[in-house]
């Protein structure tokens, strides 16, 4: 099996009747169920004698049949050495030696609804090349939606031609030349006369085992403009088994030469459990009616004969207790294994739910984790910061630099410490250095009217004369304090006299 994914097809002989083989679908790893049933002509009919013919039906009812093909051989005289013929010549046989069938070059699958012919034909391998099966189908199948009944009479009527519609190429190769495997490519399109070859493209694989199998090929069908994607899967179940019965693993008496029912039996190991009646009602519809409708009818007692048996055994079944306790055991089975189904769901649904209930509790606790490793982090940050304090863990650029003292805040160790009453009153403003008072009021702030700057006359503050109280000041110190302030307004009038005089 190539994967399990892709969709496969599986062969396998039913277990009712010989004569038929039921098809398996399953894709994507489902469990296999039937699609198709492949039926084959009943040997014992007279319709299918020199003849091989296979159909293939619904896998419930097998009335609906979507295809069938059917070979007649091509006859023989088989060439005889000199030894036979005079061994012939000598025993008096005047009777001819019976023709042989030989395999044709070619076959048709016959599909309907629509109704569809599709040839397929043998290239014989030549020196390091296997043989090959080439087939080809129109690109456009089911005629286009009209309203006019006109065109749909013309439809019906007169058909497009084939010259006109283009058809894409395939072909069947054999894996190798003693491989019984084969894979279907398709080559190219074809339009008339006109070829256009492409690369191959592989369509479908086919193994041909004891249960053949074949698996198409999904990933390539979007290259595959078909219309009719239904008919090319029908085409390559057909042609593979019909390749496969003439080409890869033939059976004695291929054609049904000798007829009879013990022939088509024999080549199948198991045994039919159904009785005489129910097996040829089964085996009415295997007959490959609308395949074998240029042979011969039968003779018109037969059909009469076996179709009140059909019925008979569709109304009223024979009672087997040994049927009816097998019925009863397959039921109780599937009844088993749909229990034991919802069984394994209920418990991988309630699975599921334990996951992610342990899942969800699992963020939770993660999240409560968290939730206490940061609270831990704080809690020691605070007391750190209670401990060590915040200085150093601020950024040098970030601090601020230290304020300064007001300058009118600062004193002169020789300013006095309290004035007399009859002090001037120009004390109040300017002291002996700038200052006010006391040396603590700030200088006056200049206007912003002022004109440019003139240098300021400083004159000597009056005689202070001490008066009477504990903190007045000694004589010898206001007597050197006005020597002082004389000899400095002497001075600046002299300067201010030299720069009048220069000018």
């Amino acid at each position: 099996m190539l994967d399990e994914n892709l969709p496969t097809f599986r062969l396998r002989p039913s277990t009712d009747n010989p004569l038929s083989s039921i098809l398996y679908f399953s894709q994507n790893g489902d469990e296999p169920a039937p699609e198709y049933v492949l039926r084959r002509a009943d040997p014992a009919l007279p319709a299918s004698r020199n003849k091989y013919a296979v159909a293939l039906c619904a896998a419930h009812n097998a009335d609906v049949v979507y295809g069938e093909v059917m070979v007649e051989p091509e006859w023989s005289q088989p060439t005889l050495s000199a030894a036979e013929i005079r061994a012939q010549g000598q025993a008096g046989a005047a009777a001819a030696a019976p023709a042989v069938p030989l395999v044709p070059d070619s076959f048709t699958v016959q599909l309907y609804n629509p109704d569809q012919s599709v040839a397929v034909k043998m290239v014989p391998g030549s020196w390091g090349k296997s043989d090959s099966w080439e087939f080809e189908l129109p690109i456009q199948t089911f005629p286009a939606p009209t309203a006019s009944e006109l065109d749909r009479e013309q439809q019906n009527s007169s058909p497009a031609a084939p010259e006109l519609i283009p058809r894409i190429m395939f072909r069947w190769k054999k894996d190798g030349l003693l491989s019984k495997d084969m894979t279907c490519y398709m080559s190219g399109k074809r339009l008339g006369a006109r070829k256009s070859k492409e690369p191959d493209i592989t369509v479908a694989l086919f193994k041909a085992a004891r249960e053949s199998v074949l698996t198409v090929y999904q990933p390539n069908l979007h290259r595959v403009e078909l219309e009719d994607r239904k008919g090319l899967e029908l085409v390559l179940l057909l042609s593979s088994e019909v390749i496969r019965d003439l080409w890869l693993s033939p059976k004695p008496d291929l054609f049904n030469v000798q007829g009879g029912a013990g022939t088509a039996v024999s080549g199948n190991k198991r045994k039919n459990s159904r009785p005489l009646a129910s097996s040829a009602a089964a085996a009415v519809p295997a007959s490959m009616s609308g395949a074998l409708g240029n042979a011969p009818p039968p003779q018109p007692a037969a059909p009469s004969a076996v179709a009140p048996t059909a019925k008979t055994d569709i109304t009223s079944p024979p009672s087997n207790p040994e049927i009816d306790a097998e019925t009863r055991r397959l039921q109780a089975m599937v009844e088993q294994e749909e229990r034991e189904r919802e069984k394994a769901e209920r418990e991988r649904e309630k699975a599921e739910r334990a996951e992610q209930k342990r899942i969800k509790r699992m963020i939770e606790e993660e999240e409560k984790e968290r939730r206490r490793r940061a609270a831990e982090v704080a809690k020691e940050t605070e007391r750190l910061r209670k401990v060590y304090g915040v200085e150093g863990q601020v950024l040098p650029s970030e601090q601020r630099p230290p304020a300064l003292p007001p300058r009118g805040h600062q004193q002169h160790p020789h300013s006095p410490h309290s004035h007399s009453p009859t002090s001037h009153p120009a004390q109040h403003h300017l002291g002996p250095w700038g200052a006010g008072a006391g040396g603590c009021a700030p200088p006056a702030a200049r206007p912003v009217s002022a004109g440019p700057y003139s240098r300021p006359v400083f004159q000597p503050p009056p005689s202070v004369h001490p008066g009477p109280g504990p903190g007045a000041q000694g004589p010898f110190h206001f007597n050197t304090l006005n020597a002082l302030w004389k000899g400095a307004a002497g001075q600046l009038q002299k300067v201010q006299k030299k720069r009048s005089s220069h000018w």
